[in-house]
């Protein structure tokens, strides 16, 4: 599996995370666009730290779980950041 299919995981990550933490959700659209960057962010980093499976994008086990766990962890990291950043920057009413 190559890097396009961390971008999906990474937004469904990003609404999972959005899902379970509703302090920092950002909304449908806000989930899936930072679960999106993380997504690629996340697999990106992991791919340069070696576990990223095969180079070439080929459809293996190692490949796919990759691309599965780093999108997802990836994307959900990154909403969760940008939703407690958001909120700390919130003024209080």
């Amino acid at each position: 599996m190559d890097s396009n299919g961390r971008f999906p995981c990474g937004a469904a990550g990003g609404n999972i995370a959005g899902g379970l933490f509703k302090k920092i959700n950002l909304g449908t659209l806000g989930n899936s666009l930072a679960g999106i960057v993380g997504g690629g962010l996340g697999g990106q980093l992991l791919v340069l730290l070696g576990a990223g499976g095969a180079a070439g994008g080929g459809l293996n086990l190692g490949s796919i779980v990759s691309s599965v766990l780093g999108g997802g962890v990836g994307g959900g990291v990154l909403m969760a950041i940008i939703g407690a950043i958001r909120n700390a920057l919130k003024k209080p009413a």
